[in-house]
């Protein structure tokens, strides 16, 4: 079983010490999907929800989210990220957006918080942007796909 380093020998939450690592190149891919009704959906695909352009705006949150991660996330570090691409895939047969995230840097701790981050964010943005028309959204599956690099080496989900 993996030892949880987030705690000191007494059981107290600390900052992991990350200064030893060597840096190297690290990515990680979340996911995660909104459904909704077909009118809501439509209305964001068609460009006519009363806020504007639901995916451009819910893609610059989504990088905003990774770019923010240690200010959310108690104990992540604030690190320098090379690259967030974010894609919005909709599948209009199950009235479904899934919103994936790929975070890079080049450094001494992954990305891994900064890519589910930035994908929940870019789902509630698109939960804000249309919550008047459905408050039954439904956000869902969010999870790491893959990480690259690191002490630990690679891991797909599969």
């Amino acid at each position: 079983m993996t030892t949880l380093n987030h705690f000191d020998e007494r059981g107290n939450a600390h900052m992991v010490d990350v200064g030893a690592k060597a840096e190297s190149h690290r990515v990680a891919i979340a996911t995660g999907t909104i459904t909704m009704q077909a009118a809501t959906l439509q209305a964001i695909t068609g460009g006519t929800a009363k806020k504007g352009d639901v995916l451009g705006v819910a893609r610059i949150a989504a990088i905003q989210g990774a770019k923010r991660t240690a200010e959310l996330i108690p104990l992540a570090h604030p690190i320098s990220i090379n690259k967030v691409a974010v894609e919005f895939v909709v599948n209009t047969d199950l009235c479904r957006i899934a919103c994936t995230a790929t975070v890079e840097t080049h450094g001494r701790t992954g990305v891994e918080m900064e890519a589910l981050c930035a994908a929940s964010v870019g789902l509630l943005t698109i939960y804000d942007m249309v919550k008047a028309m459905d408050r039954g959204m439904v956000i869902s599956a969010v999870r790491l796909l893959e990480k690259r690099g690191g002490k630990s080496g690679d891991w797909n989900a599969a």
